[in-house]
């Protein structure tokens, strides 16, 4: 199966080296000079555009920030769907507004292509090694065809509903998410104000109800202070920001979003914007003026 690949970021650039580990013949452009390299050493074929990318191909997927971002790509600037053949099938892997993805997809049946919306859920360390989460939304005979495709990159695939039911997950998984990590970090941080070592109270509490994949991932990065990305403050933001505009159409109260929301954007006015979310405890290191340690 001949595959193009457009976004090779963070998350991109692993998931497409899985595919070409899994086998699949893999056509890419990134505007990155170190990272074409990086993929053509991988056994990539690069591209001089992404419209290039989609020439003969039987799927394009896209793994890009945000909603414009797809719409460009697929319908606008580069115009992929006028590109790819009208038996290729179209995979986003980005996460966005499900309202999008519902009008890509629409665009995109006027040209006969089928559309699967698939975000993911792992950061980094799970698109390098090939256990992420796909919540997927499309027809189901669409699904079954590419699944195979999604477990070269994931652990998890699972078929939410329709186009569109992909992103609501992985808006429901987001929230799951930001909401841990803050009371992850507020109560570490309580916990060693109290006097008992962050460490044995994780140590203590992961293997009871409270703990969680969250918790085995973020506590050891709070301790350590280490705050490098692998899912960034400001693309979450994003997510929380799309969660925001998804409740608002059905009037969902989300008041626990709405506040872990805010204390982001405090952290991303202070500049740390581009640091892991696990950079959350930041919040409460500024207001107690108290750094966490092991």
């Amino acid at each position: 199966m001949k595959i193009a690949f457009i976004g090779l970021g963070i998350m991109g650039k692993p998931m497409a080296k899985n595919l070409l580990k899994a086998g699949y013949e893999l056509r890419v452009y990134d505007r990155n000079a170190a990272t074409l390299e990086e993929m053509k050493a991988a056994g990539a074929t690069i591209c001089s555009c992404s419209a290039e990318t989609a020439e003969g191909v039987d799927l394009v997927i896209t793994m890009l920030p945000n909603s414009p971002h797809v719409k460009s790509v697929m319908l606008e600037h580069d115009k992929l769907a006028e590109k790819m053949p009208k038996t290729a099938t179209f995979i986003d892997c980005s996460s966005i507004n499900p309202v999008a993805s519902r009008e890509i997809a629409a665009k995109l049946a006027e040209y006969g292509i089928d559309m699967l919306d698939a975000p993911v859920s792992g950061g980094q360390p799970k698109a390098v090694d090939g256990t992420l989460a796909f919540m997927v939304g499309g027809k189901e005979e669409v699904f079954n065809k590419f699944k195979p495709v999604l477990e070269a990159m994931g652990s998890s695939v699972v078929l939410c509903g329709d186009v569109g039911a992909g992103n609501v997950t992985k808006l429901c998984n987001q929230t799951i998410v930001a909401v841990n990590i803050a009371a992850l970090a507020e109560a570490l941080q309580m916990g060693q104000m109290c006097g008992v070592e962050p460490e044995k109270i994780f140590e203590a509490i992961k293997g009871g109800l409270a703990g969680s994949t969250v918790m085995n991932a973020k506590a050891p990065m709070m301790m350590d202070q280490n705050f490098q990305p692998g899912f960034r403050i400001d693309l979450h933001i994003k997510d929380l920001t799309n969660v925001q505009d998804a409740a608002k159409a059905v009037d969902a109260p989300i008041p626990l979003t709405q506040m872990v929301l805010e204390m982001m954007k405090i952290l991303h006015h202070d500049g740390d914007g581009a640091c892991d979310h696990s950079a959350l405890l930041k919040y409460y290191q500024k207001l107690t003026g108290e750094v966490l340690h092991h």
